[in-house]
């Protein structure tokens, strides 16, 4: 059974339209009432309905006897990690990550600052369909306290990084959650660095916080105006970090993504790493070659944390720049993934070029297709039913997520987005052209399928 709400990153949509204050009451008021007399963490990053948002779910859990710590605009790993620092039950942070301005979120995490499992999702959606509501009476409703934890944060980041790199740092954080928080972070680790988009913002100004090529071009050029060795991005609630090279340009993501978790392995002399089914093929190689081995999950961290937790991996990561250090906190970490990667260049003393150097690049390719809620799932069945048409020389399938289909060329993965109204599909092959090839049949399958 598969949660109505909750989509790959939380409940995410249109605010005030999808995501009301009505529906963050209720939330609010079912997440107290399966954590009777418990405190619940909420943190929040820029957009302009956060406030809003907060303060409906803030009632909904003083409702039914619940206490609130706010924390106020914090990127969401802070989030995550001060549930477990205050022994808290649950928390919730407001965001719509790298959406658009009009768009927000409810993520929602366990007493271990994990993202919700599938079955805490249905056991909190069946409070909220059957109104399971627990209200107390006037004198029993709960309270709610303000409380800066960056400082607390930063803290935490000084005590357990070993050492940064003593290169200079371009940083960009989109006018989002990184905010409040990299200025600080990196100025206490001493490092020389020279920062754009760092004003909180909710109509983000600087264009949609999402780290990709094009948008880093910004920080690329700046980065090369005032000699930076290396750059990060920030997505708008910071989880996610994208690698910016000395020549302002982006690493590739899942480039990045294996050098780490290879490097990671080695240190610890063998060990495992989680990554989703559309991560590169080029992690398994390194990952192998250092003595370790790779589990893959459906795409979304919740799944990544979960096996990370199971298998007690030491690592784990999405090629979207969402990387977890299983060490420090079970969420991912923008500002931490930045640092780390900074340690290991200190560690290694190496440059970001010659840290990634030895990782192949394969060709790989992304693509998204436009496709209306409603259709999704017939659209996905149909996939299953007619991808044997058109790869008729295919080696293995997997449906762990979506359908991945290994080729003796490269492998494609189509899957549903999580959380936008649209199928994305992801090839990676021996040459571009195997490439090319394998993203023109599979757009048609899915633009088949769709109408």
């Amino acid at each position: 059974m598969k949660p109505k709400l909750f989509g790959s990153s939380g409940i995410r949509g249109l605010a005030n339209i999808d995501i009301t204050p009505q529906l963050a009451q209720r939330v609010g008021a079912a997440l107290a009432t399966l954590h009777r007399g418990s405190t619940t963490i909420i943190g929040r990053d820029t957009r302009l309905t956060g406030p809003m948002l907060e303060a409906a779910l803030s009632s909904g859990i003083n409702s039914v006897g619940g206490d609130v710590i706010q924390i106020g605009i914090v990127p969401t790993p802070v989030t995550a990690w001060m549930i477990h620092e205050t022994g808290s039950k649950s928390g919730v942070s407001i965001t719509a990550s790298h959406n658009p301005p009009p768009y927000n979120g409810l993520k929602v995490f366990n007493d271990m600052g994990v993202s919700l499992t599938v079955e805490e999702q249905l056991q909190l959606e069946d409070v909220l369909e059957n109104e399971r509501y627990q209200y107390v009476d006037w004198n029993r409703v709960g309270m709610v306290e303000k409380y800066y934890a960056i400082d607390h944060y930063v803290n935490m980041l000084i005590e357990t990084i070993e050492t940064a790199s003593e290169l200079k740092v371009g940083l960009d954080c989109f006018c989002g959650a990184t905010s409040t928080l990299a200025p600080i972070a990196f100025k206490e680790f001493q490092l020389e660095t020279k920062i754009i988009n760092a004003l909180p913002d909710g109509k983000f100004p600087a264009g949609n916080p999402e780290a990709t090529s094009q948008s880093l071009r910004r920080l690329g050029e700046y980065m090369k105006s005032t000699g930076c060795d290396i750059g990060f991005g920030f997505d708008g609630d910071g989880d996610r970090m994208m690698p910016v090279g000395a020549d302002g340009k982006m690493i590739s993501p899942d480039r990045a993504l294996a050098a780490y978790a290879g490097y990671i392995v080695e240190r610890n002399q063998g060990g495992t790493v989680v990554t989703h089914v559309g991560a590169s093929m080029n992690i398994d190689e390194k990952v192998k070659e250092a003595g370790g081995n790779i589990v893959r999950t459906p795409v979304g961290d919740a799944y990544i944390t979960e096996a990370m937790m199971e298998h007690d991996a030491v690592f784990g990561g999405e090629p979207v720049g969402a990387w977890v250090f299983p060490e420090h906190h079970k969420c991912p970490a923008g500002v931490m993934g930045a640092l780390k990667v900074l340690e290991a260049l200190g560690y290694l003393e190496q440059t970001l070029e010659e840290f990634i150097q030895g990782t192949p690049v394969y060709p790989l390719s992304r693509a998204k297709l436009e496709c209306p809620e409603k259709k999704k799932t017939t659209a996905m069945k149909e996939v299953k039913k007619k991808y044997m048409n058109v790869f008729r020389d295919f080696n293995s399938v997997s449906t762990v997520d979506g359908v991945r289909l290994e080729l003796d060329s490269g492998w494609v993965l189509i899957r549903p987005s999580g959380t936008e109204p649209l199928i994305r599909i992801t090839v990676e092959g021996k040459t571009s052209e195997d490439v090319e090839n394998i993203m023109r049949q599979s757009i048609q399958l899915v633009k088949q399928v769709i109408g």
